[in-house]
């Protein structure tokens, strides 16, 4: 049995989770806008889930982190799409291959208006950046710089609450991506 060490330069050779939500309010989609000094990026709100926790925890973990949300108190929680992301990035470290569970959830505007606006993610530096919540007519996301790239499947749903013409997304690459 080879130990992981022996495939720590290898781009892909680890794999992580993260679990992210489209937290609709009517129309309306709760997305995390990130400003960086060369790009504007918007996600959903979720993150990578740590070894050995439970997929659902995490989901709910990240939305009460990022948007103070208890999903309890949000309807549905279904998963929407699967994404499988082999982006080659900048930075140190070899890239991970990720597969994003894109989940959807609704909450009432009673409970929207209680919601975080900011959000504060760490940096592998230890700093923090501001990332802002924005709520977007969900119709209109086909052209955002969004990450994964599913502004074009979100803005084809017929409503809200369709269901998509497929749960697997395009795989995101090298070929189709260029990390921003």
């Amino acid at each position: 049995m080879t130990g992981t060490g022996d495939h720590a330069g290898v781009p892909f050779s680890r794999i992580r989770i993260r679990a992210a939500a489209l937290v609709f309010c009517g129309n309306d989609v709760a997305l995390i806008r990130r400003d960086r000094a060369r790009s504007t990026h918007y996600t959903p709100p979720g993150g990578n889930v740590e070894d050995g926790e439970d997929l659902r925890q995490a989901l709910h973990r990240e939305l009460a982190e990022e948007l103070g949300l208890d999903a309890e108190q949000a309807e549905g929680g279904d998963l929407l799409w699967v994404i499988d992301q082999r982006v080659t990035r900048p930075g140190p470290t070899p890239p991970p291959r990720k597969l994003h569970l894109i989940h959807r959830l609704h909450i009432t505007p009673r409970i929207r208006a209680t919601l975080a606006k900011f959000e504060q993610d760490e940096l592998p530096d230890g700093s923090l950046e501001t990332g802002v919540i924005e709520w977007v007519d969900y119709r209109t996301t086909a052209g955002l710089p969004l990450f994964p790239p599913i502004g074009p499947a979100l803005a084809a749903l017929p409503d809200p609450r369709a269901a998509p013409a497929r749960t697997a997304l395009e795989a995101v690459t090298d070929e189709n991506y260029t990390w921003v």
